[in-house]
């Protein structure tokens, strides 16, 4: 990537709202800004930038980055997570819910100054190397107050 390129793609950084839409109109060739947040914008604009100055990903790279979503997306990929209807009674049970991340996952939380790290289990959750089964649990436990562990959480 060219000095110029990142140069362009930190000016953007300092720019206002109104600054960032009008950008993106001019390097997407019209297009309106899809968005009002300036985080994402900041992102699409030097995505785009990078792309005008060396190109857009090949066909073959885009279908393979396709292809590692469907097998490995942890929060849509029906193999990990699959419908409750087509599951026996027995089954429906066991099936976890389709909010949480795969098994394995580290939720963090920054919570008055304090860091939480919530490990995702096959059944249930870890906090300060204590097994939990819910995360209202685990909300409560750091609150005091009930929670919805799902909003505490952010998921």
């Amino acid at each position: 990537m060219g000095e110029n390129t990142v140069t362009k793609i930190m000016e953007l950084k300092s720019m206002s709202l109104g600054e960032l839409q009008k950008k993106y109109e001019e390097v997407f060739e019209g297009a309106k800004a899809p968005s009002n947040n300036k985080v994402y914008l900041w992102r699409k604009i030097a995505y785009r930038i990078q792309e005008l100055d060396r190109g857009e990903l090949a066909e073959q790279t885009q279908g393979k980055i396709e292809e590692f979503i469907q097998k490995y997306d942890p929060i849509n990929n029906k193999a990990l997570r699959p419908d409750i209807a087509e599951k026996s009674d027995a089954c429906k049970r066991a099936v976890r819910d389709k909010r949480l991340p795969i098994p394995g996952t580290i939720i963090t939380k920054d919570y008055k100054g304090n860091k939480l790290q919530v490990k995702i289990l096959e059944s249930g959750f870890e906090y300060n190397n204590k097994p939990y089964k819910s995360l209202s649990a685990i909300a409560k436990d750091v609150t005091g107050a009930h929670w919805n562990g799902y909003l505490f959480f952010g998921l």
